[in-house]
């Protein structure tokens, strides 16, 4: 999917040009291509570097939260709630463990860790498969939610924001809450339907009441506030949840007679490598996008979303923010250099730049997931787990544009 994404960018900017030097005669266009090669790669190079102290420090804290036993309180948690998801799994079976582990580390940003966790958990649910080419209904429901997740800790998003100046970086944590709560939630109703699983059991209804309580509440609170306010305490909530957060993995680790020290040394080195290894991802989207956008073929796009906004006399600043969300379901690099782009081109800390923010920190890449943990068994036939899947994204970029209108128009 990504090769035929990056494809796309640079043939149909190259007929977008042609069409514009031929016909429009537009003799400037295919300099502008070139240059867009040029600059965006250096672009995309400085970015990466400038990453690597932000993702060293980040990636070593979460380092040390994995090992102080955080993720195995969350996995005993969630253990109750996935038994009635999931009836068809045995109650002590491993494939829960993998299931809760996998999504706590996507919950904390653990993206390295997530991905081996998920597959070992897609795996041992093909254990319990009597048909291992079709998906199982709990196969499908551990996909969307892991394509939907609840983000708490968006580090990677927080640490670009800050790359390209943002004066509060973390000032996207709550509403990328509230947007992730919804697409969770729309996946997990979409499954519900689908596979008939009863969402009135009393301790489904417990789980799912108390995190409706929790994003009701930060709701019901900030609705009561004027802009400004609202602003100032959804950053000063963000910043004290997240250093509240470090200093509990610091103390729990300590607790455990952990050597703190080292552990972030070997996460931070790990965040350094991660830095170093996504300069080539990032210079091929970023250099793609930038040509598609040099030719013009990106504002044909947007125009014509603009007209039929305007005819509608609706607000059109959520435009700016539509090559993050077009992207997210295909590819997380992809979607990650329109978020890049925005930023550049209309600034961290303006509509289109938290937008573009709150739509990447959403939704996971859907088709990528799907990929990869039904190729890991060799599941060919998916059933429903695309359609469910795009509907969390559907739902979780419709909550991120309404909430960034709340919070920041």
């Amino acid at each position: 999917m990504l090769n035929i994404i990056w494809l796309f960018f640079f043939l149909s900017a190259f007929l977008t040009a042609g069409f514009k030097w031929l016909v429009l005669g537009d003799y400037g266009v295919f300099s502008a291509l070139v240059n867009a090669l040029f600059s965006l790669s250096k672009t995309a190079f400085e970015i990466s570097l400038g990453l690597s102290g932000v993702l060293a420090f980040w990636l070593g804290i979460m380092n040390i939260g994995e090992h102080s036993g955080f993720i195995t309180l969350l996995t005993r948690a969630l253990n109750p709630l996935f038994t009635r998801l999931m009836p068809d799994v045995p109650k002590d079976h491993p494939a829960l463990g993998s299931i809760t582990m996998n999504i706590a580390a996507n919950m904390l940003g653990l993206d390295n860790a997530a991905t081996p966790m998920g597959i070992k958990a897609m795996q041992e649910l093909q254990s319990l498969n009597r048909t291992p080419q079709t998906a199982s209904n709990a196969q499908i429901l551990f996909l969307v939610i892991n394509t939907s997740s609840v983000t708490l800790f968006p580090v990677s998003i927080f640490a670009y924001r800050a790359q390209l100046g943002a004066v509060n970086p973390t000032d996207v944590f709550i509403p990328i809450l509230m947007a992730t709560y919804i697409s969770t939630l729309t996946g997990l109703l979409a499954v519900a339907v689908a596979q008939r699983i009863n969402l009135l059991d009393k301790v489904v209804m417990a789980y799912l009441g108390g995190i409706t309580a929790v994003v009701g509440g930060l709701l019901t609170y900030f609705s009561g506030l004027d802009q400004a306010t609202m602003l100032q305490q959804s950053a000063l909530l963000s910043h004290v949840c997240l250093f509240s957060l470090i200093i509990a993995f610091l103390l729990a680790a300590s607790y455990k007679r952990l050597n703190v020290y080292e552990l972030f040394i070997d996460g931070a080195r790990q965040g350094f490598q991660t830095a170093i290894g996504i300069i080539p991802y990032l210079v091929a989207m970023l250099v793609a996008f930038g040509v598609f956008r040099a030719s013009g073929a990106l504002d044909l796009i947007t125009q014509s979303v603009r007209l039929v906004t305007d005819f509608a006399h609706l607000d059109n600043r959520f435009i700016d923010g539509l090559p993050t969300a077009l992207m997210k379901p295909f590819s997380g690099s992809g979607a990650r250099a329109m978020m890049i782009d925005t930023m550049q081109m209309h600034g961290a800390d303006s509509f289109a730049g938290r937008l573009a923010s709150v739509v990447q920190g959403s939704t996971e890449t859907t088709f990528y997931v799907l990929a990869v943990y039904f190729g890991a068994v060799g599941i060919s036939q998916i059933r429903h787990a695309a359609l469910c899947g795009l509907l969390a994204d559907i739902g979780g970029i419709g909550a991120a544009i309404a909430v960034t209108y709340w919070l920041f128009g």
